[in-house]
């Protein structure tokens, strides 16, 4: 008796790997990204490759498969990097639109430290000056994607205590906190209410 069919096999037509968070470990795990294609079979073993049917990610670790909109979800590495890289924009934003005073500097400093980049000094935050608006624009929206709005707040509140290190907001940093608040996906009016709250803060 000859046995025949048609499946669909997931073994064949590696696209790429890596590592990528996985939703059903809940960590970092490495992956394989592969062509799912149906199969004539022979006794239940593929033998004509047939139609593409589409792509899955499959975890090498718990072997479950996924989409492959899920790479696209930050690693525990990429959101270490991400942090202090949108706080170093946004802090420099702040510190180049109020004049670069030494107060805001060093609050400047402190703040990036604080996200997770514990050796960031002066000399660093002198290069981060230099950056080009849409490139700190980027690092601010790519930190948004991967943060919560709570989390989004705080990084407001940090670039707006950079701001005060020095005295009242000045028109150009309340400009610039404006930008910074777009960047991090906050409305004008939530915005507002942040810079209002740590303002008040720090006159008690």
């Amino acid at each position: 008796m000859i046995i025949f069919g048609f499946s669909v096999f997931y073994i064949f037509g590696l696209i790429g790997s890596g590592q990528f968070a996985c939703p059903n470990c809940g960590g970092d795990r490495e992956y394989q990204h592969r062509t799912a294609r149906r199969f004539f079979t022979l006794f239940f073993l593929p033998v004509i490759p047939l139609d593409k049917v589409g792509e899955v990610v499959q975890c090498q670790t718990c072997k479950v498969r996924f989409d492959p909109a899920v790479l696209q979800r930050p690693t525990s590495a990429h959101l270490a990097r991400a942090l202090p890289a949108g706080m170093r924009a946004a802090v420099a934003a702040m510190v180049r639109a109020g004049g670069s005073s030494e107060p805001s500097i060093s609050a400047a400093v402190e703040a990036v430290r604080a996200s997770g980049a514990p050796d960031y000094d002066v000399t660093q935050l002198q290069t981060d000056l230099n950056l080009p608006a849409p490139a700190a624009a980027d690092l601010m929206r790519t930190l948004a994607h991967n943060l919560t709005l709570d989390a989004c707040e705080r990084y407001l509140a940090e670039a707006v205590r950079v701001g005060l290190a020095d005295g009242p907001l000045s028109p150009d940093e309340l400009e610039c906190l404006s930008w910074i608040a777009s960047n991090l996906g906050l409305t004008p009016a939530h915005a507002h209410g942040v810079i209002s709250t740590v303002e008040q803060s720090t006159r008690r």
